[in-house]
Formats: structure tokens, sequence, C-alpha cells
């Protein structure tokens, strides 16, 4: 993303932040371009942050209104958790060979019926708090509140079911913030697709708790199936292909 030299001066923190995340930043002064800022490599420390950050208001803390400032003129697609900025990563064969698989299925057993699947990139904003909001973008959901589509097309609710598939970039993301921000925000299904372990780990959540968790493998499962729609069900063979 491009900003100009006033900008970045006044709020360098922010940018620092999103350039921590893997954003690369371009400094631009009377139309030119003439620096760069991107995350330094030399250090021990990942550039993507994937453990679960304790939400804390301090001055490392990114807000919902910084990242929609930050995130506006950016081409990379960004989440926002617990007040840390995750840069995605573009995605592997096996990755999307798996959303595919999924979509397809998930869009042929809802068709027809009141809940509509979709990919990702769609961003769902979910509140955990009044000062922790957080933005994420599943590899696919199940949306049925329909109605909290607003005027400009951008869903504001909270999707009944959620599927991330898990890359080594983003498993401990996927499995540890992610499913605490599932389950506090109402989502009712967790589904994570492991294609490294051909699994599929499904979190039945209720009333901000984990209800139940339930394991499917290739080896001995010829399908996972939904608890909260019977009769919804994903080949194992199709899905780890």
């Amino acid at each position: 993303m491009r900003m100009t030299s006033t900008d970045m001066q006044n709020n360098f923190g922010k940018y620092l932040k999103l350039a921590e995340a893997g954003e690369d930043i371009i400094v631009t002064r009377n139309g030119r371009d003439i620096a760069k800022l991107i995350a330094y490599a030399g250090t021990d420390e990942p550039v993507l942050r994937e453990g679960a950050v304790k939400y804390t208001a301090d001055n490392d803390i990114v807000t919902y209104e910084d990242f929609l400032e930050l995130t506006e003129g950016s081409e990379q697609r960004h989440e926002l958790i617990d007040g840390v900025v995750y840069n995605m990563a573009s995605p592997s064969y096996n990755h999307q060979h798996a959303v595919n698989e999924l979509h397809g299925t998930f869009y042929n057993w809802f068709k027809g019926k009141p809940c509509t699947p979709l990919t990702s990139p769609l961003d769902i904003t979910l509140k955990k708090e009044e000062t922790n909001i957080c933005v994420v973008q599943p590899d696919l959901v199940v949306i049925c509140d329909k109605d909290q589509i607003n005027e400009k097309g951008n869903y504001m609710g909270t999707p009944d079911l959620v599927i991330e598939v898990l890359s080594p970039s983003t498993r401990s993301k996927d499995m540890i913030p992610k499913l605490d921000l599932y389950r506090q925000c109402g989502v009712k299904e967790y589904w994570i697709i492991d294609p490294m372990k051909a699994q599929v780990i499904l979190f039945s959540l209720s009333d901000g708790e984990i209800a139940d968790v339930n394991y499917f493998s290739q080896a001995h499962d010829s399908f996972a199936e939904s608890k909260l729609y019977p009769g919804l069900q994903v080949s194992m063979q199709d899905l780890f292909a």
C-alpha cells in the first residue's frame, strides 16, 4: 500500500504495526515513491504472529477503527483478532482444493434453503467486547441472518457455521484465538480442516462454550457430517484427494 510522507509521519506507529503483519508500505512524496517500510526479517520473532494474544488497552493494540483506516488502501488481505493484525498469505493448492470441495458440497446442500454458504474473501465482523471488535475472513461461512447485510453490501451478522482450512502459517491462529473468538461470539459450529493429517475437527458451540467435539479422519471415516445440519456430509476421500 502507498502512504504519503506526511501521513506516515503523523501515524508511524499504526503503519509500523501493519508492516509487522507483513504489509509492504511505500512512502511517497510529491507523487513519487521515496521509501519502503517492511518487516525486519533478521529476528527470532515470526513476522506473522499466530499465537493467541491477550487483549489489553495499551499502545500495541490496533483498534477496529485503526484497522479499517490502515487496510482501506491495501491490496492484501488482513484479519484483526484481539487487537493484532494478521497478514493472510496466499493459500496452497491443497488448501484451495479443500475449500473448493467444501463449497461445492455446501452449495448443493443449501440450494433452495434459507441459508447460504460463502467463501473468502468476505469480512466477518465480530464483537467480543465493546472495545474488542475483530475482523476475520474464514475459508467458508454459512449465513442465515441475511437481514444483517447492510446497504453497502457488507455482512455484519454472525454466521451459524464457520470453516477454516489449516495451513502451516495459520494453524495456531485457527486453532486457538479463532476458536475462542467464534465460541464467544455466537457461532454454532466450527469446522477445522487439517490437510496434513487428513482430519476434520468439528466443534459444536453453545452459550459461549464448547458443547461437543467430533473428529473425522480419512483413514477411518467416509464422511464428515454436520451436527447442526444433519444430513450435510462431506466426502473425506474427495476432501483430501
